[in-house]
């Protein structure tokens, strides 16, 4: 009974840890057991992304069991297209477009750091990343720092890395990921 109490504490404390583990994103929290739009909701730094996420219609998939790899642009991500871009995207009659961009920043399973450094390494240099959205990311390391680079031409660095979730993973990255037009 006395190895089951201190299994059980260990347990207990080991899991506290792991959440305590997770980064912080936008000057919030992120929860482990959480899904990624509840996190995202919380985070300062992604109310564009979220808000593209509900013109979309995408909250309920991201809510969904996944598991889920998202590479979340930042508000200052969205802020670097063109003016007029996000407001235009946002519109109702654009929302297939919108989905279609924003898959593009989901992968259909989860994706640690470390596991696609691997992949990167493997590669020899450059690993391409297929995305629920039909686009083809490529994955690369420029020194310690994962970059992506979509079919524009347009690169992403994941400024936050392993965000996890209860059906996934979160890459904060600095760009937003565009497909070939």
């Amino acid at each position: 009974m006395k190895a089951l109490r201190l299994a059980t504490a260990l347990l207990a404390l080991t899991t506290g840890m792991a959440l305590a583990e997770n980064p912080m994103v936008g000057g919030a929290a992120m929860f482990e057991d959480k899904n990624i739009v509840e996190n995202a909701v919380n985070s300062a730094d992604h109310t564009t992304l979220v808000a593209a996420v509900q013109a979309a219609g995408l909250v309920e998939t991201l809510q969904g069991a996944g598991p889920f790899t998202v590479f979340a642009p930042t508000n200052d991500a969205f802020a670097k297209l063109p003016a007029g871009t996000v407001e235009n995207l946002l519109k109702p009659e654009n929302k297939g477009t919108l989905a279609k961009i924003l898959t593009c920043h989901v992968v259909g399973k989860e994706v640690m750091a470390e596991a696609m450094k691997g992949m990167i390494e493997a590669d020899k240099g450059m690993h391409p990343v297929p995305t629920l959205g039909g686009c083809t990311l490529q994955a690369s390391y420029e020194g310690d720092m994962m970059k992506l680079t979509d079919e524009a031409g347009n690169v992403a660095t994941v400024t936050i890395a392993d965000v996890k979730q209860s059906n996934g993973v979160i890459h904060v990255i600095d760009a937003v990921m565009l497909p070939k037009m």
